[in-house]
């Protein structure tokens, strides 16, 4: 499957989940559910996954995790906050380019539609 036939179907699975909790819980409720429909869906997913910094040829492990990562290739940030702000934009923009990745959904659960709390984040810099 290519980067947007992933996204759409993860934003699909995020919808269902949406309408099934609603806004208002914790990031990581959401974040486990959405887990669980991604691998009931049959795709490859990766929880807490963790992202070293390289420096000066140096691995860091500086405490970076992306929320999940979807088929190798799809990065997925969740959040639950009353605004998407550009720090939230910031920090996936950080988790394609340590991981040299194209694509990422930012997704708010913490809105009354879900498709007002998407943002597909993409690497310029490939």
């Amino acid at each position: 499957m290519t980067e947007n036939e992933i996204a759409n179907k993860v934003i699909g699975l995020a919808i269902d989940v949406h309408k099934a909790l609603g806004p208002g819980l914790l990031e990581s409720a959401y974040k486990e559910c959405l887990y669980y429909k991604i691998i009931q869906a049959g795709m490859i997913a990766e929880k807490e996954k963790a992202m070293p910094l390289v420096f000066e040829e140096v691995k860091l492990e500086c405490g970076y995790r992306m929320d999940i990562l979807v088929e190798n290739k799809i990065v997925i940030e969740i959040k639950s906050v009353d605004t998407l702000n550009d720090i939230h934009l910031a920090q996936t923009l950080t988790y394609l380019k340590l991981g040299k990745f194209k694509l990422g959904l930012l997704i708010n659960f913490n809105v009354v539609l879900l498709k007002d709390g998407l943002k597909r984040v993409i690497n310029g810099s490939l």
